[in-house]
């Protein structure tokens, strides 16, 4: 009888870590890449259907282009950022699973031998506090799991934002390019006939100095173009997760439309309804109000029980009982962490506040200035075919040998200016229009 219980007792003890050992996740390394991820061509490398913009179906890639669409789309599945993102949140269902799970017990054990006999004890305990504390803990884990997908979802709002702002810069550009090479090219033929005419005296060194200028200022004028055409499409190649050299054809307008003033005010009372950054932050203050109720679970005694067999050495008497374990809360009493995590919840409230104030005055901000650029696109819109009607009557009249080079290019050169500032005016009503509806959390919508 006496080998027996030892021999069972240690049969049990390896059984159980035995177990323990089988039930072990195997460690595998995983190096780090050594060459960049990116794809040469665009493609949807991610199912449509498992990521979505609010209002926005995503569709297949046109033939003949890149809309504004396609690039938004494109861009919050393939961003390498948003994938890195999109992987943290695996981190927060991790915490929720250990959050969720249940504190394992603890069994110990010990052998001792007499000259008259063998004995030893054996205990298995569970920590009833922590079962106490698990409602709050995964409480806290699910609104932080929350929180984290709702960052993630903000973030791809603005990455989506930024691909349509980069989109209506370059199409700028695009027809920027056009204009200022008619402008260079104008300016470039009248500094070669005055030139010529200062050759043969017709003409002063004044005159041809100015001419010189003006065309060194639409030189300037390309350059500068052309160093932020190469900007953006470096910028808008990475935010697609694309190589440095691809080459993109885009098409399409982008038109979004003004909200009303009703459709505003709306908006602004919905924002911490709508918007996901201060969505996230409200999970995260509903998950530090969990902390805070754990913190305050916390000033109980620490409890745990269990069994305990025991065998004596010397006299070889069995003995098996409850075992109890109680701290007593005379100094301690968790009230350095119910503090803290009552400061912490404080914090958060104000952050909120702030991102809550901060909202409405920044969307308030962007909706007066669109209001602004378009007014000022509408008055210049209006000057345009007068000014149109007037270049093409000085080309006329130079032509007809009625007008002076220096006037009929004076005349060509104020409505390019005045056209170029339309597509810049353009460009900036409808970026100004496209941060709103993302500050507003309005949903997408296609031309």
């Amino acid at each position: 009888m006496r080998r027996r219980w030892r021999v069972d007792g240690c049969g049990y003890a390896a059984g159980v870590l035995g177990m323990v050992l089988c039930g072990c996740t195997k460690y595998r390394p995983q190096p780090l890449p050594t060459a960049p991820d990116l794809a040469q061509t665009p493609q949807l490398t991610v199912p449509a259907e498992k990521y979505w913009l609010l209002g926005l179906r995503p569709h297949a890639i046109p033939v003949e282009g890149l809309d504004v669409t396609t690039v938004e789309t494109l861009a919050v599945f393939n961003n390498p950022d948003l994938k890195a993102a999109r992987l943290e949140a695996g981190v927060a269902s991790a915490q929720l699973l250990e959050a969720g799970l249940l504190p394992d017990p603890e069994l110990d054990a010990n052998f001792a031998k007499s000259a008259l006999d063998y004995g030893g004890a054996m205990g298995l305990t569970q920590d009833i506090r922590a079962l106490l504390l698990r409602g709050a803990a995964k409480a806290s884990a699910q609104a932080t799991a929350r929180q984290v997908n709702l960052n993630i979802l903000w973030q791809e709002w603005q990455v989506a934002e930024r691909a349509r702002e980069l989109f209506v810069q370059m199409c700028a550009e695009t027809q920027l390019r056009g204009v200022l090479a008619q402008t260079q090219t104008l300016l470039a033929h009248r500094y070669q006939q005055d030139h010529a005419a200062m050759q043969r005296g017709d003409a002063t060194a004044t005159t041809v100095a100015a001419d010189g200028s003006a065309l060194a200022d639409a030189n300037t004028s390309l350059s500068q173009l052309e160093t932020e055409s190469n900007t953006n499409r470096h910028a808008l190649n990475a935010l697609l997760g694309l190589e440095p050299e691809a080459q993109l054809h885009l098409i399409g307008p982008v038109d979004l439309p003004q909200p009303s003033p009703k459709e505003f005010a709306q908006a602004v009372a919905a924002l911490p309804r709508e918007r996901a950054d201060l969505l996230a932050l409200q999970a995260g203050y509903q998950s530090q109000e969990e902390n805070v109720r754990r913190a305050v679970l916390g000033q109980f005694p620490a409890l745990s029980a269990g069994v305990d067999m025991e065998r004596d050495p010397v006299e070889g008497v069995n003995a098996a009982g409850p075992h109890v374990a109680l701290s007593l809360p005379l100094f301690n009493r968790n009230r350095g962490q119910i503090a803290m995590q009552r400061a912490t919840r404080e914090a958060l409230r104000a952050a909120y506040q702030a991102r809550l104030d901060a909202a409405q005055g920044e969307a308030d901000q962007v909706w007066q200035a669109t209001k602004i650029l378009a007014a000022q696109l509408r008055t210049l819109e209006a000057q345009l075919p007068e000014l149109e009607q007037t270049a093409k009557a000085a080309e006329e009249s130079y032509q007809r040998g009625n007008l002076g080079a220096a006037a009929y290019a004076g005349a060509e050169t104020g409505y390019l200016a005045k056209e170029a500032e339309a597509i810049r005016l353009r460009a900036a009503l409808e970026n100004a229009r496209s941060a709103l509806r993302t500050l507003l959390a309005l949903p997408f919508v296609a031309p």
